[in-house]
């Protein structure tokens, strides 16, 4: 069910995307796997689309869910970019990812194309936040 408070204003949780991304973007530390920077790749796009979620008062659910959260905005009116679609992929890295046994390592050009994807909808956020002021 959607929650109609969601805590948090738009440019906080818009924020943390960009934090997330940042630790996606960042040097893989020692002992780490690049499985764990894709799952950050992935929470920046979450808090990206649920910043403008937020924006535009639409409700959602508490998901890592980025196809859901991409078609609540759409059937809201709002116009989601095809880089957006796409990188509703990612939601992949929010849990199959992260746990071993669950899937197959993670490539260093499957990371490459995370943070970009990542990146894309953080930054469309950002224009559109422009607007939140």
């Amino acid at each position: 069910m959607p929650h109609k408070n969601q805590p948090g204003s738009a440019l906080d949780w818009l924020s943390r995307a960009q934090g997330d991304l940042a630790i996606a973007s960042a040097p893989l530390p020692p002992g780490a796997f690049l499985e764990d920077l894709c799952f950050h790749a992935q929470q920046a796009a979450e808090k990206a689309l649920k910043a403008v979620s937020i924006h535009h008062r639409i409700s959602f659910r508490y998901t890592h869910d980025l196809d859901e959260l991409t078609n609540g905005l759409k059937q809201s009116g709002i116009d989601v970019p095809p880089a957006v679609e796409d990188a509703t992929i990612l939601t992949t890295f929010a849990w199959e990812a992260r746990y071993p046994g669950t899937g197959e390592p993670v490539t260093q050009d499957e990371y490459t194309e995370a943070v970009a994807m990542a990146r894309s909808v953080v930054e469309w956020a950002v224009l559109s936040a422009l607007k939140i002021g």
